[in-house]
């Protein structure tokens, strides 16, 4: 670490940590509930612990990229942060919005729009927060000494996240039109300027872990920034299929769906050149399987499992079943929680001074944390296929396919219960590296400059 103002994103990294783990809480409440072991529906329905659970799963990430932002720029533009209290600002301000929200989920005080179900009221404090953060980050790069395209890559995917989000707090009386405005936040975050961000963060820790001149890496960039425009944007056009608009969604979004894996492929073939062309020598090899494992497993989870089932001829009988819950566990993993985590497992050392890299505790988070998430997603693939055939083309009744794949969840528990293993030893991990120190700064060894 190189910069004192660089240790704020510590407490940004332990926010997201936190919120993960409840996140993770609130899917075991709905994975119990699934099997008849529902004995906390009268507190927590399983409406509301879904609300919870993909709610929590925006907003640890959405921490989760601030905290590399405030860790990334600073170096990138070699300079300190303009205001560090103002950071903290942002981040109380930040968790006060996320437990208003949840508290207000449990006593009904939502919104039924899938990923935007927080109060209106509440998105106002949103948009300042965001503005307060974004602030912080444009005057750092302004004020600094360099512009790196790593650096602005990340900046523009964070600017770009905070105008879609404009769109979802407009009023409509219209189911059809709310719901097409709904996707320009949601799937323009998802697949489109969260890509930017990932590849931000991606570069920046390809070239810090594999000593590959900045040059390469960032040419790469651009491959991928052009990659997500082309495909993302008019990809939106799979989720406008069945909602009312007009029938030329299904040819547009078809065919740049199609499109889509091809940023993900960009990312994973990117990820594995600068590995191999890198010099392996850097010590601190668990971020680096973070950071190689985020980039191939987006690509199978983001890329090939999305594409499966967004092809019209396909989505027609996959649409709002548990084959998009496959689709979005393994890719919201791989492409984002992924590279959070591996940010965290390489910036943690530098700001504590401790070096605790090669560790059992940490390859154990790693592989159990990856092998359970895919056991996860097996399960819900498998009982999502046994859905689309029950319901879709047997015709069954819902409540009745659901009880004939509820053995599916028991997997899946099993599963999730590795995963969460693995994200305990992740944590003890977190812990055990302790807080950051002043003596840290300026005690990292850097491949370049």
């Amino acid at each position: 670490m190189k910069y004192k103002s660089q240790k704020v994103a510590y407490w940004f990294f332990a926010l997201a940590i936190l919120l993960f783990s409840l996140q993770i809480i609130y899917g075991f409440i709905m994975g119990f509930a699934r099997i008849g072991m529902d004995g906390l529906h009268e507190f927590i329905p399983f409406n509301t612990a879904r609300a919870v659970h993909t709610n929590l799963l925006v907003v640890w990430l959405l921490t989760g990229f601030m905290g590399a932002a405030y860790y990334i720029i600073p170096e990138e533009a070699q300079t300190e942060l303009i205001s560090v209290k103002l950071a903290f600002v942002q981040l109380i301000s930040l968790a006060l919005v996320g437990v208003v929200a949840i508290v207000g989920f449990h006593f009904n005080y939502w919104e039924g729009r899938k990923f935007l179900e927080i109060p209106r009221e509440l998105d106002y404090l949103v948009v300042v927060n965001v503005l307060l953060f974004l602030g912080l980050i444009l005057g750092t790069l302004y004020k600094g000494k360099r512009r790196t395209t790593t650096a602005l890559v990340l900046t523009m995917g964070l600017v770009f996240a905070a105008l879609l989000y404009l769109p979802g707090m407009i009023w409509f009386d219209s189911q059809v039109t709310d719901s097409f405005f709904r996707w320009w936040v949601v799937h323009l975050w998802v697949e489109g300027v969260w890509e930017l961000i990932m590849g931000g963060i991606l570069s920046y820790l390809l070239i810090k872990l594999t000593g590959v001149d900045r040059e390469v890496i960032e040419k790469w960039l651009y491959v991928i920034v052009g990659l997500t425009f082309l495909s993302g944007i008019l990809g939106t056009g799979h989720h406008y299929y069945f909602i009312g608009v007009n029938k030329i969604w299904l040819v547009v979004g078809g065919v740049f769906s199609a499109l889509e894996p091809l940023a993900f492929l960009a990312m994973a073939l990117f990820a594995m050149y600068m590995y191999k062309k890198g010099e392996k020598s850097h010590p601190n090899k668990i971020a680096l399987f973070w950071t190689i494992g985020a980039a191939i497993v987006s690509f199978i989870g983001a890329g090939l499992l999305g594409f499966a089932h967004t092809l019209p001829q396909t989505n027609i009988y996959t649409h709002g079943t548990l084959v998009t819950a496959m689709h979005g566990h393994y890719a919201f993993w791989g492409a984002y929680a992924m590279i959070v985590l591996a940010i965290i497992s390489y910036a943690l050392p530098n700001m504590t001074g401790r070096k605790r890299y090669n560790v059992n505790t940490g390859h154990y988070a790693f592989w159990l944390t990856n092998i359970g998430m895919l056991g996860m997603t097996v399960a819900f693939g498998v009982a999502g296929v046994a859905q689309v055939y029950l319901e879709r083309k047997m015709k069954l009744d819902f409540m009745d396919v659901q009880n004939e794949i509820s053995i599916h969840f028991v997997v899946l528990l099993l599963c999730a219960t590795m995963f969460a293993t693995g994200v305990i030893l992740y944590i003890i991990e977190f812990l055990r590296f302790g807080q950051p120190t002043d003596e840290a700064v300026l005690g990292e060894n850097t491949t370049e400059e």
